[in-house]
């Protein structure tokens, strides 16, 4: 099953535990705060299959809970 993530910006406090665990998903914009780096941050693109377990990891180490996972994209139109 397919996943997709967004990062609740509004909550994130940039620690960088997510883009520790999961390099390939995440990344911090020049303001510090993390983003999923696939579809800058929008929801719409699934996380590639081999890196869900890195996903969930991120998911569990998030402070914040900034980490929003769903199996639909994120309607952010």
């Amino acid at each position: 099953m397919e996943k997709y993530a967004i990062i609740n910006q509004e909550t994130c406090i940039g620690c960088g535990n997510c883009e520790g665990l999961a390099p390939d998903i995440f990344d911090l914009d020049e303001g510090g705060l993390a983003f999923v780096k696939l579809d800058q941050n929008r929801g719409t693109i699934p996380i590639p299959e081999n890196k869900v377990d890195n996903l969930e990891e991120a998911v569990v180490e998030c402070p914040t809970d900034s980490i929003k996972v769903a199996d639909q994209p994120f309607n952010n139109g």
